[in-house]
């Protein structure tokens, strides 16, 4: 029997993950949360580690709160980019494969292309930034890890885009949604599934594990407006959704324009095929509707 050490199984991704679980079979699951392990604890982060001979460690938590992070940014530095470092060292240490989870906003968000694994980062914010400090610092302590960057997560579990959108939906008679930021919705359970997907092709050939960096979100591109009528139309929400311009909805931390990835890679190297963001938003609003 084979070990998988999920990290941060509470929250969005996490959860989706231990939804599917049980379908990669000869291997055992040993989950952690906030509440039993502090990522940011490096003795603790050691001996969770050390406690088992785990085959892969899955890192799914991330201090993600985009705006708090600007003020906060010691807090966001210590999840994001040290608690790594012990993951990437401890790891290496008992030859432990990783595959972790990164974001868009490394980049600046000022392209007109999809971005490729390949172009230079550039964050914006301290959010970010310590994300982009946590991949170097995986890659530096553990060179047989995995990085796959997604964007514009939601799922059915904890707060996210599309259920503010519905509760705002059917609260109000009109709302403002930002028109000029492009980028694809993902859902969790499909970059979930990929995540056992990639596992399932490396089970019985390690050569198929191939470290790096990786991009995954859904297919097809929206901005934020569009996403939005999206949803209202699949829940059969009368809103009327005006588009703004982001300097019409002034934040904290800067989002980026344009975050568009390339998925050309993580596909061509797992066999990955990738749902479109509107059949998997359906998939996702059906389960909420349960």
């Amino acid at each position: 029997m084979k070990n998988i050490l999920l990290i941060g199984a509470d929250g969005q991704l996490g959860s989706e993950l231990m939804k599917i679980k049980d379908s990669l079979s000869g291997y055992n699951w040993e989950t952690t949360t906030i509440k039993n392990l502090d990522v940011c604890d490096k003795e603790k982060v050691k001996e969770k580690i050390n406690s088992k001979p785990f085959d892969y460690i899955i890192n799914c938590t991330a201090y993600t709160a985009v705006d708090k992070a600007e003020s906060d940014i010691d807090t966001a530095r210590a999840v994001n980019a040290t608690a790594l470092e012990y993951i990437g060292t401890y790891s290496s240490v008992n030859n432990i494969k990783v595959i972790h989870v990164s974001t868009d906003y490394v980049f600046d968000g000022t392209a007109h292309i999809p971005y490729t694994e390949d172009t230079a980062t550039k964050p914006n914010g301290a959010y970010g930034l310590t994300k982009l400090e946590g991949e170097n610092a995986l890659m530096k302590s553990n060179s047989n890890s995995i990085i796959l960057r997604t964007s514009w997560l939601y799922s059915e579990f904890g707060n996210n885009f599309v259920k503010t959108m519905i509760k705002l939906g059917k609260e109000r008679d009109e709302l403002g949604v930002i028109y000029d930021q492009i980028g694809s919705p993902t859902y969790a359970a499909d970059l979930a599934q990929a995540i056992m997907n990639i596992i399932k092709v490396c089970e019985n050939d390690n050569s198929k594990f191939i470290p790096g960096i990786y991009h995954y979100s859904n297919e097809g591109v929206a901005s934020w407006y569009d996403f939005t009528l999206a949803i209202h139309e699949i829940c059969n929400i009368s809103c009327n959704v005006k588009p703004i311009e982001t300097k019409d909805y002034p934040t904290p931390a800067p989002r980026p324009n344009y975050s568009v990835l390339n998925k050309g890679k993580v596909k061509n190297t797992f066999g990955l095929e990738i749902p479109h963001w509107r059949e998997s938003l359906k998939k996702c609003i059906a389960r909420l509707s349960q």
